[in-house]
Parts: C-alpha cells; structure tokens; sequence
C-alpha cells in the first residue's frame, strides 16, 4: 500500500479506512476537551481549584481501563459497526453532564463515565483489520490512529477559540464541550448505517467465548492472569489518591476497594472457564501463538500511549506556567506534540510495513522514546520556546510512531481474538496513563518526564527480550487455522438453521 492509495476515495477499504479515522477522531476530541479549557474553568468556576483539574485528569482516563477489555470482548462477538456506533451515542450523555455540571459530585461522575469513550481506539482498530491484508495493515491501523488522535490537538488548538470566540462569557466553555458532544452522537448514528463489518460477510472471524481471551499453554494462562491484574488493579490506585486528596471518605474508598477486588476474582474465574476446557482438549499447532509478544506489546502501549495521555493532559498548563504564553497560544503549541500524530504514527505502520522486520522497528522507536523524554525533562523557562517545541515535536515523532508501530504487529499474532488483545494492549496504554498522572501529582514537570523517559526504557528492554516477530506478518491474507475454520462452520449451519424456521 502506498500513500496515495488514501485519495482513492471510491475504493471500499479506503473509504472505510475514513469513515472509521473521522469516528476516531471526534471521539477523541470529546474525551481530551477539558484540558485546554482547564484554565477557562478555573476563572467561571469559583469553587475549583488546579488540584480538582489534576483530578479531573486522573479520572478522565480511569475507566477507559476497563471499558477497553469490555469493548474488546464485545468486538469479538458483535463486531466493530455495532460498538462504534453505540459507544459514541452513549458517551454523548456525561459529555452533556459534565458541560452543565454545576457540583464537584456530578463534574467528577461525568468525567469518570466519559473516560470510558477512549475505548473507540479499539474499535476502529479492529475495523481497519478487517478491510486491510496484513502486508498493509502497519500503515492502515497507523493512519487510521494518526488522524484520528489528531482530535485530542484539534481540540486544543480550537476549543479555546471557540469558547472564547464563538460563544464567549464565562459559560463558553459548557457550549463548547456540549456541541463537541451532539456532533459526536449524530456521527454515531452515521457510522451504523455508513459501513460494514469488513469487505466480506465473513470478514468478521468470531471467537469461541468472548468473556476472556484465549491462550495457547497453561503457562500462558498463568501469564494472562498476570496481565490482567494490573488492568482492574490500578483502579485501586485512583481511589487511593482520591481519598488522598480528601475527595472520599474512607468507608467508601474500602467499598471501592472491595468491589476492585471482585472484579479481579471475577476476571481470573472467567479467564478459567474459557481456557481450562480448551487447554484440557488441546490446542492444535496451527492454532497457537506467542503470547509473550502481547506482553511485550502491552508494554510499549504503556510505555507511548499512556506518556501521549499523561502528557496532553499537562502539556498546556505545563507551556503556558512555565513560558507565561495565555490559554490559548499554550494550548495549540502544547497541540503540537498530538499534531504530529498526522505524519509520525501512518509512518510508525508504513516503516513496519517496509522495513520487513516489525520487531526492529518496535525497538528503534522506543529507544527514541527514552532519549525524547530525556530531553524533555531538561526544559525550563532558560530554554528559548522555539527549541522546547521542536524537542515536543522530536519526541513526540517517535511516541506516535511507535504506537503506529505496535498496532502493525498486533492484528498478526493472532486473527481471531485481534479485538481481546487490541483491548489489553489499549488498556495498558490507559493504565499507563493512570499511574503517570498520579505520579504528577507527586512530582515536578522535569521529574514527571524522567520518570516517563524510564518507563520507554524499561519497555524497550521488555521488547528486546520477549517480543517475537509475527508469522506471517506480510503475508496476501490472515493465518486461519483449523478453530477457525469449525468457527465458520458453525456459524453458517447456525445460520441456516434459522433461515429454515422462518
């Protein structure tokens, strides 16, 4: 696939492919609408402080964590046109309460619900596997992702102006978020009747049981069990610093806590009743996979994408206290670090795609990651602003890129469950952002880069140790192995089995 190939609009899987990065894109949009107007808040709200912002933030990519695992489990078994559609309607609600919330309750309610619209990466990503073969994919998922987190800069770049601008007075601000929030549920409405679930009937291979995704060993459940902990665990991190922060009793914090817990049970149960019965049967060769390559993956989405959440959501303030810039010329210098998303995340897919070995390239840009961050942290008011925004950009050139770069490995591991491991990988994006940010509340903005600056590190050397290079990964068509294909059996008896009772 080649860059022009995205102009050849009459094309089904390109047209698709837009559909799909627009649906992104708004949702994005919406989920990072609160931070370039925080400063607006401050001065219309009385009653909050910079510590309630910080707050807000925190809370604004919580759920995403496990809404992204649901999400993932649901694409498995309805496919992706269903949940898009679905979750981006839904979602307009806490967008409409948070614009109009006039109490901490309903403002930090709303934003804890509507972080749970970051799980629409996942959707879309699963969409673009279905229309694209894997010797394309790199590039599709990278362009897809590119433009479609381009909303979080779009966002910072034009919510300030229109609330200022368009709306003006001290509720410019709600007007703003709630237009975002209307537009993002007519397109919800669009999107159902606009596309299907790949070029195919069949395009959508359905797993055998959505309720937890599927290993190939028992050391690989025993791994899954593992990687699922921190998933719901961290959730008990955030209820730590809100009690923290005097914003729950401790009643209430031990009731969370309590609930975090069941859910982890509940997840480990369900992790084995799908797999202990497949595992006891056993799992043909052609079936299995390398599921320490989902682990090394679900480290670099922690390691990039949760440093991409955590820093959008303090970059502006960072620009605007640190070089004295107003609220809006911080928020669309700080939108610089989304805006490269445009170029370096397609270009993160299409060098997997070239380069024909997607590990070394997975490595490459996490390193990059490392030594970016490093850099960042150096940066105070002594530095000239035009450098401190081309080392955002330089830094931010590999973060998307090897977000791009990930998503380009992870619809070949394994074709049936792609939306399960999508999801935890996207999930552990999402826990990055959690435990970032609650480091912020702790630390310095050039102590917060460091610490992120670790994380690619430490993720680089995860990768290095583990990831493993897909098979098959440019290859005309997806690997469909013996289980597949009972799966579609299936289905069409099943199929005909009802077209026979009607």
């Amino acid at each position: 696939m080649k860059v022009v190939d995205v102009f050849k609009f009459r094309s089904p899987e390109i047209k698709a492919l837009h559909l799909t990065w627009i649906a992104f894109f708004i949702t994005f949009y919406v989920w990072f609408n609160m931070a370039p107007l925080a400063t607006s808040m401050l001065r219309s709200v009385d009653w909050l402080t910079q510590d309630d912002i910080r707050l807000f933030a925190i809370c604004n990519v919580a759920l995403t964590i496990p809404a992204r695992i649901i999400v993932g489990m649901a694409l498995d078994r309805f496919g992706p046109r269903r949940v898009f559609s679905i979750l981006m309607i839904l979602m307009a609600l806490p967008a409409l309460a948070f614009a109009f919330g006039n109490n901490m309750t309903q403002l930090l309610i709303s934003r804890l619900v509507l972080s749970s619209v970051g799980a629409s990466f996942v959707v879309g990503i699963h969409m673009t596997a279905l229309w694209f073969r894997p010797r394309d994919i790199g590039f599709a998922e990278g362009f897809y992702a590119g433009w479609g987190n381009f909303g979080s800069a779009a966002a910072a770049m034009t919510l300030p102006t229109i609330a200022l601008t368009l709306f003006g007075g001290e509720d410019g601000w709600r007007w703003a978020m709630a237009v975002s929030a209307l537009v993002m549920a007519g397109y919800g409405v669009f999107y159902w009747f606009a596309i299907t679930d790949g070029p195919h009937a069949t395009s959508h291979k359905r797993t055998r049981n959505a309720m937890a995704m599927e290993v190939s060993s028992w050391g690989d459940m025993i791994k899954l069990i593992i990687c699922t902990l921190p998933l719901v665990g961290v959730l008990a991190l955030l209820v730590w610093r809100i009690e923290q922060m005097g914003y729950l009793s401790t009643t209430g914090a031990t009731i969370l806590y309590l609930v975090i817990g069941g859910i982890v049970l509940y997840q480990v149960v369900q992790i084995f009743r799908v797999n202990v019965p497949i595992l006891k049967k056993g799992v043909p060769k052609d079936d299995k996979y390398h599921f320490n390559s989902v682990i090394a993956l679900n480290s670099t989405y922690f390691a990039n994408f949760g440093a991409e959440l955590a820093v959008v959501s303090m970059l502006p303030m960072f620009f605007e206290q640190t070089w004295g810039l107003g609220a809006a010329a911080a928020g669309a210098i700080a939108a610089s670090f989304a805006f490269v998303n445009l170029v370096a995340r397609p270009m993160g897919g299409l060098v997997s795609d070239r380069m024909g070995n997607r590990r070394f390239v997975m490595l490459c840009y996490m390193f990059g990651i490392g030594i970016g961050f490093v850099l960042m942290g150096l940066l105070d008011s002594n530095w000239p602003l035009i450098v401190a925004i081309a080392i955002t950009i330089f830094t931010s050139f590999f973060v998307q890129g090897s977000e791009g770069a990930t998503f380009g490995i992870i619809p070949s591991i394994k074709r049936r469950i792609t939306g399960q491991i999508s999801g935890m990988a996207g999930a552990y994006g999402n826990v990055g952002a959690v435990v970032y940010l609650t480091i912020f509340t702790f630390v310095t903005p050039t102590q917060f880069f460091f610490i992120i600056a670790a994380g690619a590190f430490l993720s680089w050397l995860i990768c290095l140790l583990l990831l493993k290079e897909p098979e098959g990964a440019f290859a005309e068509d997806y690997h469909v192995s013996s289980v597949d294909r009972i799966i579609e059996e299936e289905d069409l008896k099943r199929e005909r089995q009802k077209a026979w009772a009607r």
